[in-house]
């Protein structure tokens, strides 16, 4: 009796662990332990998670492998960073801002990809396809240190607006890049894809921005409907948003932030719905992602020869210079603060969702080669290490700014 037992607990104990009970405990354990030992240290919450899962993950101790929970979860928390970000943001605001907005945009998109071109194509010797497909991938950028921004309340900052209104423009350009170079790979570079792009990707966003909201406004109108209900409905919203936008030929991030976009004015602020989708995404589904974000990273590649090594700092040090200079120049046009540069930098400088997607679908094409893969999860670790850190920073002074000297800011 007794060794059947023990062999139970030496089954449901073998790594990777399978059971989804254990799998749960374990990251709910990380989750709560994480912020305190962060806090001892004073480093961001979103460090902790991500080295977390690098140590728990398949090339740490191997206590958990991305199977279909850790993915499913992962991609709630995904979609919920994009998802948060599109409801806080200040609509009227946004579009007084809207043309800073598109120079941000512009500049987060262009700059990463001058700057990496000739680096991956003349300093690191790659095929002019591949050059093109990684210098992409600099352009891009997750919002993973929103949280931050959230926590010190200053989400309404003309600053924060710009980066989120930049965001979504800079990945939807990206991601279209990545359509056409599949496509040239594949020959494909018909008017008939052409076509089928601009008819799927306008077909979306019409559903999305004018179906939707319609929906939901009559279902919020029904007496019978309660806070439960509506919470349920708008997480259906989401996800729904980001089907769509997946059938268009889009990332489902995209689809998360514009369905946020339809249903914001239909979110009061404050109000209860508000708050249990702002608790929900942070304290279980962000960092969830988080995790999962560290448990792709691979330290061997360190250790693989010189090869490996120098694209993974050649890719790091291009991401976050070409980031750099896109909100330094950023803060020069718009006559904009030094807290207010970081800031920004910090928001655009994280590369995870959209990089991901970008490489390792380069890398099923066989344009990307295993170094690049590589140096990009090394890229993904750093940056977001480097992002949270100057937005914790930057988010305490200016939230500490705004509330001493408001009109300054």
């Amino acid at each position: 009796m007794n060794n059947n037992i023990w062999d139970h607990a030496l089954q449901q104990l073998h790594l990777p662990f399978t059971n989804p009970v254990l799998i749960f405990t374990l990251v709910l354990f990380i989750i709560l332990l994480a912020p305190i030992l962060m806090a001892k240290i004073r480093v961001p919450d979103i460090v902790g998670f991500i080295i977390a899962g690098t140590i728990i993950g398949p090339y740490g101790l191997n206590l958990l492998t991305k199977n279909l929970a850790v993915e499913l979860f992962a991609t709630i928390g995904l979609l919920y960073i994009m998802f948060i970000a599109g409801i806080e943001l200040n609509l009227t605001e946004f579009k007084r801002q809207q043309h800073k907005s598109l120079i941000f945009g512009f500049l987060t998109f262009s700059v990463p990809i001058v700057i990496g071109f000739p680096v991956c194509y003349y300093l690191l010797g790659y095929p002019m396809i591949t050059s093109l497909l990684t210098a992409s991938m600099f352009a891009t950028h997750t919002l993973v240190a929103y949280p931050i921004v959230s926590k010190y309340k200053i989400s309404e900052n003309e600053a924060v607006s710009v980066t989120v209104g930049g965001t979504i423009l800079t990945d939807t350009a990206v991601l279209i890049i990545l359509a056409v170079i599949i496509g040239a790979k594949n020959g494909g570079l018909t008017s008939a894809f052409w076509l089928q792009l601009i008819t799927s990707f306008t077909a979306f966003v019409l559903i999305v921005s004018l179906v939707i909201p319609r929906i939901a406004k009559w279902f919020f109108s029904k007496p019978e409907s309660n806070k439960t209900s509506h919470f349920v409905f708008i997480l259906t919203g989401m996800f729904f948003a980001a089907f769509l936008a997946q059938m268009a030929g889009l990332e489902p991030i995209i689809g998360a932030f514009i369905g946020a976009l339809a249903l914001n004015r239909l979110i009061p602020r404050p109000s209860k719905l508000f708050s249990n989708i702002e608790f929900m995404g942070n304290s279980i589904f962000i960092p969830f992602f988080l995790i999962s974000v560290g448990m792709v990273v691979n330290l061997h590649v360190f250790f693989r020869g010189p090869g490996a090594l120098i694209v993974a700092i050649s890719l790091t040090v291009v991401a976050l210079v070409g980031k750099w200079v896109s909100a330094f120049f950023t803060q020069k046009i718009f006559s904009y603060s030094a807290i207010q540069r970081k800031l920004i930098f910090g928001l655009s400088s994280s590369h995870a969702a959209a990089t991901l997607a970008i490489i390792l679908i380069g890398y099923k094409s066989k344009i990307i080669d295993d170094d690049i893969l590589n140096g990009t999860v090394v890229l993904i670790l750093v940056t977001c290490i480097v992002a949270s850190v100057t937005t914790e920073r930057a988010g305490k002074k200016l939230a500490l700014v705004t509330l001493l000297e408001p009109a300054d800011v």
